[in-house]
């Protein structure tokens, strides 16, 4: 396999990764330079050196834009760096439960839900009825219903911070939901960053290949010009 060597690093690389100073982007290359001062246009290095100050780049970018970076966007950088999808890197949507969070959510589930609306409406039907109509003398619990108050007030008093509890275990996973949807879409924009970058170099090189190429069109032009001039001169 033929190979070339870097002028930044000094090692041997496959001909096809070789990228020419000249066509890397300004900011891309100042960056290069920064780190290789010694690092001309007119040189060349491996596409694998270049995608690593691609890397830099963006982590540069993105220091000056939110400063310290978080375990999330370090999380997204490594992502792009190892070439990872981020399934891997982020925890499960739905993390083992404890004995007292699953009660929590069974009551909240439940006493948000039209059936307990309905049978706690029948059962306080019936309560009423029993005390009113069938025990009128021997009533457990006569009208104003002073048991059936303190039942109620004892059921509010505890299902409200069960359900509390329920949201505040909602809210933590929207959190970690957003946080999620963050890194995902902050990786995407990276990647289209770097997707332009690579692009914009491609024109770049597109370009300087055909530039070339009209120049050696020029030259055999001239060429060709001075054989027909040669041969006028000739026959004259």
């Amino acid at each position: 396999m033929e190979t070339f060597t870097s002028d930044l690093t000094h090692q041997d690389f496959p001909v096809s990764e070789k990228i020419s100073g000249r066509t890397i982007r300004k900011s891309i290359f100042d960056l290069i330079r920064l780190e290789y001062p010694q690092f001309k246009a007119d040189q060349s290095l491996a596409l694998s050196e270049l995608n690593g100050f691609r890397e830099k780049y963006i982590e540069t970018f993105l220091k000056n834009q939110v400063g310290e970076l978080s375990t999330s966007e370090n999380t997204v950088l490594e992502s792009l760096k190892n070439k990872t999808t981020l399934s891997d890197k982020i925890d499960d949507d739905n993390p083992e439960r404890t004995f007292g969070q699953r009660i929590a959510d069974k009551v909240a589930s439940f006493g948000g839900s039209w059936t307990f609306i309905i049978l706690f409406g029948t059962f306080l039907l019936i309560w009423i009825l029993i005390n009113v109509f069938w025990l009128v003398n021997k009533a457990f619990d006569p009208y104003p219903f002073i048991l059936l108050n303190l039942i109620l007030s004892t059921i509010a008093a505890v299902q409200a911070p069960v359900i509390m509890m329920s949201q505040n275990r909602q809210e933590e996973k929207d959190r970690d939901r957003a946080k999620k949807d963050y890194m995902v879409n902050l990786k995407a924009e990276m990647e289209l960053r770097m997707l332009h970058e690579k692009i914009d170099h491609l024109i770049i090189d597109q370009q300087q290949e055909v530039i070339e190429i009209h120049k050696v069109q020029i030259d055999l032009m001239n060429d060709i010009l001075k054989r027909i001039e040669k041969m006028e001169d000739k026959y004259k």
